[in-house]
């Protein structure tokens, strides 16, 4: 089959007449971007993307101040917050920092909800945008955003895991739904900076499992000449009932020291099964400038103990695609970047769903030959 590959999704397709954060703001906003969707199939064959909107203010800086949106639990209202710009690094558009302290403490200029939107069944036609059912900040955990949704079947359940960010913790938070639409809380399953976290679609001896990728600014050397280089990587973790969970003592996936590609890495799509073992996207980035390049690349892992690899491609699969961005590269304030972040199984082929530029929704056609299936 061929390849297709275009965006699905961009800013200007997001009416912010109909965002949760309403008009109590008082301040003009509009959307920084609408990207890194988890990605399902319905009970009615349609796809769902779980989009993330960043809504930001679109006149952050004024009177010499730097300007954030932040969710009030006490109060049940968004609100913003102003910090002195002598105080505060804003070369990056997505935040700021905050000098002085000690400590690296970091705001942002948007804040991020979540958008249902349902696609056809192979992801290339827009069917509805769910504004009813958007997820915003209930909580002061959430106070920032809630980011980067990832969505798993197990079984006749679907579970999403979120970002969740706040001064409190930057943590992992679980949704669970009957029908990936109607959405139920289920609270913090992973502490602070452990990002990234994907649930397998199925279990493993009985056990649900997950991808996870804890942060730090430490990280101990392996030996000189190893194949590994230090730095974050994918690790295990099991779980009975998908809210506790128990790290696995080997490890996942980690960088390979003879590629600067995987310098950081992280979890990209959930797990799913396949003929071979449990087949996993995940990125890489490679330094350079703020952000960095992120691509795509794959893994096969075994399907009883998803430590053991079975094979993978130093090659990425997927790299950030200037084409698609051209009609909106006015809108664009990042550049080779692309974020994989949901996969559904389509038959010969797989419908991948990714961030295109921190900006935009990317549906990508994947032949199962590709990974060798």
């Amino acid at each position: 089959m061929t390849e297709i590959d275009r965006l699905v999704l961009a800013p200007d397709d997001i009416d912010l007449a109909r965002s949760p954060l309403g008009r109590e703001l008082g301040h003009e906003t509009y959307v920084l971007g609408a990207f890194n969707p988890g990605l399902t199939r319905l009970p009615n064959g349609n796809l769902l993307m779980m989009v993330r909107v960043a809504e930001a203010l679109r006149h952050p800086i004024r009177d010499g101040h730097v300007h954030a949106i932040r969710y009030d639990e006490a109060g049940g209202r968004f609100t913003i917050d102003a910090w002195p710009l002598e105080f505060a690094d804003t070369a990056d558009p997505r935040k700021f920092m905050i000098r002085g302290g000690g400590w690296k403490i970091m705001a942002l200029t948007s804040l991020s909800w979540l958008l249902p939107v349902e696609l056809s069944p192979d992801g290339l036609g827009r069917i509805a945008i769910h504004y009813d059912k958007a997820i915003a900040p209930r909580y002061d955990l959430q106070c920032y955003g809630l980011e980067d949704a990832r969505i798993s079947r197990v079984g006749d359940r679907f579970f999403m895991t979120t970002c969740s960010v706040s001064p409190e913790r930057h943590s992992t938070t679980l949704y669970s739904s009957n029908d990936a639409l109607d959405w139920h809380f289920e609270g913090i399953v992973l502490d602070h900076q452990n990002k990234d976290m994907l649930i397998f679609e199925g279990l493993i001896g009985g056990k649900y499992w997950a991808q996870t990728r804890p942060l730090g600014d430490l990280y101990f050397a392996y030996p000189p000449g190893s194949e590994w280089r230090a730095g974050p990587s994918i690790n295990l973790a099991s779980s009975p009932d998908a809210l506790h969970w128990k790290p696995y003592e080997k490890p996942g996936i980690r960088p390979h020291a003879g590629t600067v590609a995987t310098a950081r890495m992280g979890g990209g799509t959930p797990p799913i099964l396949t003929d071979d073992g449990w087949l996993t996207l995940w990125h890489g980035v490679e330094p350079s400038g703020i952000v960095g390049i992120y691509r795509t690349y794959w893994s096969i892992l075994d399907r009883d103990d998803p430590s053991k690899l079975v094979r993978t491609d130093h090659a990425p699969l997927i790299e950030a695609n200037p084409d698609l961005t051209r009609p909106i590269e006015e809108q664009m304030y990042l550049h080779d970047v692309v974020f994989t972040t949901g996969i559904v199984d389509a038959g010969d082929h797989f419908v991948v769903a990714s961030g295109e530029a921190d900006l935009a929704c990317r549906i990508t056609h994947i032949p199962k030959a590709r990974f060798g299936l």
